[in-house]
């Protein structure tokens, strides 16, 4: 089976990760959750108790630290050190804390390499996060980015987080995604933006099937013409 590298970037909440996985399965490819491997770095270093912003201390920690990747439908099931932590990684105290990871431009790098060995190993996958159609797979086969307003995207957050066991207001978890759309932009390491030739596509007032439709259409489109 011919090898596969389909990149979704994007905002928070945009609708990256559901249709992933849901577009992982049609092209019969691995989802890869870029957000679990920093959730799981970050899991890691607050473990450890060092200082967040100790750029130091932190390459230290995830330098002598085992992760372990593995990718099931509908989730990422994440060890550290042999210890399943795919539950904890949820914890919105270690999402408000991932961006000291994303920050950290030596973290970022061996994390695109942990990403880099996961297509490798898979062969056909598609990944989300911020910097995979411009960093980490700057040559896949299909590049997208989503976008959607910031009230959808406070209230998908909000669904997400009540499925998991946890409240926030509306107001609460749009100042948390302004703060970290903020962030992802104006890093210096992998900073969110469009790949010059990444497809943009506005989820506001779609579906993730609809999403989905319209990505699977542009996938068979562009790697069929390449044939």
């Amino acid at each position: 089976m011919a090898r596969l590298i389909v990149t979704i970037d994007g905002p928070a909440a945009s609708g990256k990760s559901t249709v992933a996985r849901l577009l992982a399965e049609k092209l019969n490819a691995t989802f890869l959750d870029t957000g679990a491997m920093y959730r799981a770095a970050t899991v890691a270093v607050m473990r450890a108790g060092v200082d967040l912003t100790s750029g130091h201390q932190v390459l230290e920690v995830l330098n002598n630290t085992q992760f372990e990747f593995i990718s099931s439908k509908n989730n990422m099931l994440v060890s550290i050190d042999g210890i399943d932590v795919t539950d904890q990684i949820r914890d919105p105290r270690i999402t408000a804390n991932a961006h000291y990871i994303a920050a950290n431009a030596p973290a970022r790098r061996i994390l695109v390499e942990m990403q880099r060995r996961f297509a490798e190993a898979h062969g056909r996958i598609v990944t989300e996060g911020r910097d995979q159609g411009t960093v980490a797979f700057p040559r896949a086969n299909v590049k997208f980015y989503l976008t959607a307003n910031l009230d959808e995207r406070a209230k998908r957050r909000q669904a997400e987080m009540k499925t998991r066991g946890h409240e926030q207001t509306i107001e609460q978890i749009c100042s948390a995604i302004e703060k970290r759309d903020k962030t992802d932009r104006e890093r210096s390491a992998g900073p969110l933006k469009p790949a010059d030739d990444a497809v943009t596509i506005d989820t506001t007032d779609l579906t993730p099937e609809q999403v989905v439709e319209k990505m699977l259409a542009y996938v068979k489109d562009k790697c069929s013409a390449k044939q």
